[in-house]
C-alpha cells in the first residue's frame, strides 16, 4: 500500500477492495487517537450535556487544573472535535457534531 498526499488507496479485503482517500483516512485517525483518552471523552461527554462551555466551566466541573484542561481542549480543537466561538472576553467550547458524524461514517466505512 502506497500512499502520498492526493492519492486514493485500495485495500484488499478477502473478496472485495475497499477504495480509501487517504487524506480522510489521516484526518479520522487523528480525530481517534484525539478521543481515546479518558480525560477528553470526559470533555466530550461534558460538552454533549451542557452544548457548549468555557474552558473555566469545564476545569470546575472535572476538578481539573487550568492548564491541563486547556492543553487537551486544544488537542481535541486541533482534531476538529470541538469548535470555538468568542463572545467578549469569553471562548465556548462546543463539540463540531458534523465532523464527528463524517468520521464516523469513514470508521463504519472501514469497519465493513
Amino acid at each position: 500500500m502506497k500512499k502520498t498526499k492526493s492519492e486514493t488507496v485500495f485495500l484488499r479485503n478477502g473478496k472485495a477492495d475497499a477504495l480509501l482517500d487517504y487524506i480522510e483516512l489521516k484526518k479520522a485517525a487523528s480525530v481517534l487517537r484525539a478521543v481515546n483518552h479518558k480525560l477528553r471523552q470526559r470533555m466530550i461527554d461534558l460538552l454533549e450535556e451542557n452544548k457548549k462551555m468555557t474552558v473555566t466551566d469545564i476545569y470546575v466541573k472535572l476538578r481539573l487544573e487550568q492548564s491541563v484542561a486547556s492543553q487537551h481542549l486544544a488537542i481535541l480543537r486541533r482534531a476538529g472535535v470541538v469548535q470555538t466561538e468568542r463572545n467578549g472576553k469569553f471562548i465556548y467550547y462546543s463539540l463540531d457534531k458534523s465532523r464527528l458524524g463524517h468520521i464516523s461514517n469513514i470508521v463504519e466505512e472501514l469497519a465493513a
